[in-house]
């Protein structure tokens, strides 16, 4: 794939990726091909992880075991599943650690109703609280397909664009020179606090558009949580 010759200014990181389902997975296989050292685990063990090893060249861990030396970690698991990480599963990670948080609330769907979400908090805000430590929200609202098949080289026209959100300029940075390497632009959607303008049921989420109109969809949400996303 011609993308991974283009010059890399991130350069090689170690990645944990906590999360093997669909972007978890396709996040591997692009990280990887980029030359990044990449540990993934999901919740049924690293035996079960085998075939996107042998495929990907990633290692298989324990979740307990994702993040450690981790510049980097990404959270892809279901809402409802984050409190149940394990105590202490960032101790291991290299200082500074950035931790993203790919995660939306589906109380219908999949999650239960969460009162503290239910009553506005933000959903990345919640996940944050249950680990204990910041993340940058980002992918949430992007098809795990296009993590594959819509990379452009930077400055490409309609190049995608994906919203990033977070309260620390440094770790967003870090975020969207990654998300900038894997083929894709970003709009900065502010901090933590305004990431409801990319939950579901917004007109980001989903949106494969490009900086200009993410920029756009941002600007248009409205934090009423439509009923279709509500418990």
């Amino acid at each position: 794939m011609a993308l991974r010759r283009h010059h890399r200014k991130v350069g090689s990181m170690k990645i944990g990726i906590i999360g093997a389902g669909n972007i978890g997975g396709n996040l591997t296989r692009r990280l990887t091909a980029l030359g990044h050292e990449v540990s993934v685990a999901n919740s049924r063990g690293p035996q079960t992880l085998t075939a996107l090893a042998e495929e990907t060249g990633a290692t298989p861990v324990t979740v307990a075991d994702a993040a450690r030396g981790a510049r980097v970690v990404v959270v892809t698991i279901p809402v409802k599943a984050v409190p149940g990480l394990p105590a202490g599963f960032l101790d291991g990670a290299a200082e500074g650690v950035v931790v993203i948080d790919t995660g939306n609330y589906y109380p219908q769907q999949r999650d239960g109703r969460i009162a503290t979400i239910e009553d506005g908090l933000p959903e990345s805000r919640w996940t944050e609280e249950q680990i204990g430590h910041p993340v940058i929200k980002a992918f949430n609202g992007t098809y795990a397909q296009d993590i594959l098949s819509k990379p452009l080289p930077k400055g490409s026209p309609g190049r995608q664009a994906l919203p990033v959100a977070g309260d620390d300029s440094a770790a967003k940075q870090t975020v969207r020179d990654l998300i900038d390497e894997l083929g894709f632009d970003t709009v900065d959607a502010g901090g933590l606090d305004e990431s409801w303008r990319q939950q579901p049921g917004t007109p980001v989420y989903g949106n494969q558009g490009d900086a200009e109109t993410i920029a756009k969809a941002l600007a248009e949400a409205s934090p009423e949580r439509t009923a279709e996303w509500r418990a």
